[in-house]
């Protein structure tokens, strides 16, 4: 029993990554129909802005007196570099295609990703880059389940996120001009609402939250790679499409499913460890192929971006 929710908390903590990163997805499909395949290299942009900023405040002693803000300054700094970095992809290889077909904006998208993967690897080299982790290290024991500094960290900073988007969504006025924008884009244009600032700012927020992901990724697995998002970022389209793509409930929800079956397959399925990654493909088929919708539905108009 204690194995079991063990692996229950390390599949709740991989989940919270997977759902953050695939509320970038459905946001963005969600205002304009379209599958960001570039959103992996935000979360990859993210984990290296934050070990770069991490690294200089080390470098200079901050880290060994005030490890927690520097984490809180580089999270914050690296959530706005990728939202603005989002926000000129959006605007350089999907804005001049918006009316053009739907292919043409699929293969620009899947350019820029390529582009964007490629630059990251000129530009931080091909080996992994280490995490300053020591400041994370420790834990609480609890009736024999191990909680690391780091999962505590992640569900946190998981759950304040998650919070702080849907009040913005489903609380504020730019939310409901996003939820407008998304169910028509003529009519939220007629009452006054600026599509493209709203497209834009989508962008932004999902990159933001990918971003975050990526500081999370790379300190707890203690390092980062310049193509670390091609997987989780399918993994996390999975998510999306699990739940419902375009529905952000259903994100949240399909991140967390596929974070828990990834782990328990991998601690309870022989030979699950080597082959943990076809979990997630798994799910992924069988759900395009039963329920094209998802779990929660698409666009399901109380819970649409």
């Amino acid at each position: 029993m204690e194995y079991f929710f063990q692996q229950f908390i390390n599949g709740i903590t991989l989940g919270g990554v997977y759902a953050l990163f695939a509320l970038g997805y459905t946001m963005v499909y969600g205002i304009i129909q379209l599958i960001n395949f570039a959103h992996g290299e935000f979360f990859a942009a993210g984990g290296y802005v934050g070990v770069i900023v991490l690294s200089f405040l080390g470098a200079h002693g901050y880290m060994g007196t005030h490890p927690w803000l520097c984490l809180a300054f580089s999270l914050v700094l690296t959530m706005g570099y990728c939202a603005m970095l989002a926000m000129a992809v959006e605007k350089i290889a999907y804005k001049p295609l918006r009316r053009s077909t739907r292919l043409s904006v699929l293969l620009s998208a899947l350019g820029m990703s390529i582009f964007l993967q490629n630059g990251l690897m000129l530009t931080q080299g091909v080996y992994d880059k280490a995490y300053p982790t020591a400041f994370v290290q420790g834990g609480l024991d609890i009736g024999g389940v191990r909680i690391s500094i780091m999962q505590l960290l992640i569900l946190g900073l998981t759950a304040v996120l998650l919070f702080i988007l849907n009040a913005l969504v489903f609380r504020t006025r730019i939310g409901k001009a996003m939820r407008a924008t998304a169910q028509d884009k003529v009519m939220s244009a007629l009452v006054g609402i600026n599509s493209n600032r709203i497209i834009s700012l989508t962008f932004a927020i999902g990159a933001g939250l990918a971003a975050a992901a990526g500081i999370m990724v790379g300190l707890y697995y203690g390092a980062v790679r310049y193509d670390m998002g091609f997987v989780p970022g399918v993994k996390a389209f999975a998510a999306a499409v699990l739940g419902g793509i375009g529905n952000i409930t259903g994100a949240m929800l399909g991140g967390f499913i596929i974070g828990m079956v990834e782990i328990m397959a991998a601690a309870y399925v022989p030979h699950g460890g080597e082959y943990k990654d076809v979990f997630a493909f798994i799910i992924l088929i069988a759900v395009l192929y039963f329920m094209p919708t998802g779990i929660m539905g698409e666009n399901v108009d109380d819970t649409r971006v």
